[in-house]
């Protein structure tokens, strides 16, 4: 969904990391990208990555499996691997994250009657949490995120190929939501401000509601200023996308900003991103404050 523009030529190894909670289908991501002609290495320690990397350009495009039950996995030195490639020109990489709802790992578990790995003595919830816990600045700093909760496996293997299958130039564009007060998203390419449109949080009946609403949509549509806003916004990224694509550039960041990432950022994200998508290019949307506001739920 994010990737930095890293000033990569046609010829750059891929490197993608796989990584996300137990029972989120790493596995099954793991298997499409080595039918898709990766080398995969799965469970590999990342005290031995340097060494892996080190040197020339691997020539197979490389998948890598992390696993937090490795004794020296860190998330920090994960998210510091993947910083230092993405910093490489000669290496494009990306790192893959696979989410699932609480409450659907937990069935998964019952259902295959396997222990949680991080609780193997207890409930598969407390193991669950924790790793969630663990895993959560990753899954911040994830390029591409996958919601595998109502995915299944064969659902799973052609959302990795549409991201990865070898194919001409495309661009994947991610239009995403974020509230200011938690900093611009990471890897964003376009960022607008949404903070001068009318506000939602000022009426009570739409407070507790977030741009996805139709009454919240309406409201925000209703300010004299939205209209043009949105028509520029659209021809300006209409604009750029085709440059970027032909300059070979694989990953597009469109973020909108506004006070709390519920209302009216959310509303443009999903006004730029249902366009883009009539028009044929591949779009995916993400609303920041809201799956942390669901995670925190779920906890």
């Amino acid at each position: 969904m994010m990737q930095e523009d890293q000033g990569t030529s046609e010829d750059a190894a891929r490197v993608v990391f796989v990584s996300g909670p137990s029972g989120a289908g790493r596995s099954t991501a793991i298997h499409a990208l080595e039918d898709l002609g990766y080398e995969v290495i799965d469970n590999l320690p990342l005290s031995l990555l340097p060494r892996l990397l080190d040197g020339p350009p691997p020539p197979r495009p490389l998948a890598l499996g992390t696993d937090p039950r490795n004794r020296d996995y860190s998330a920090q030195a994960l998210i510091a691997a993947v910083d230092r490639l993405v910093a490489d020109p000669e290496i494009l990489a990306d790192l893959v994250y696979l989410d699932c709802r609480a409450d659907v790992l937990v069935r998964r578990f019952s259902e295959t009657r396997r222990r949680h790995p991080l609780a193997p003595d207890d409930r598969p919830m407390l193991g669950i949490e924790l790793e969630q816990d663990l895993l959560a600045p990753v899954r911040a700093r994830a390029g591409i995120l996958i919601d595998t909760s109502d995915l299944t496996p064969q659902e799973l293997r052609a959302e990795m190929q549409r991201w990865f299958a070898p194919a001409g130039p495309h661009l994947a564009v991610s239009v995403q939501s974020f509230s200011y007060k938690r900093g611009l998203p990471t890897g964003a390419d376009l960022v607008f401000d949404c903070r001068f449109l009318r506000n939602p949080h000022w009426e009570p009946s739409l407070r507790p509601l977030d741009g996805r609403d139709a009454e919240v949509a309406a409201h925000i549509a209703g300010d004299a200023r939205f209209a043009p806003f949105l028509a520029q916004v659209t021809q300006l990224v209409e604009t750029l996308l085709p440059a970027y694509r032909d300059e070979g550039k694989a990953y597009l960041t469109v973020a909108f900003g506004c006070t709390g990432g519920q209302h009216r950022s959310v509303a443009m994200t999903e006004k730029l991103a249902a366009h883009l998508a009539r028009a044929g290019w591949q779009v995916s949307k993400r609303h920041r404050e809201i799956e942390r506001w669901a995670v925190a739920r779920a906890s």
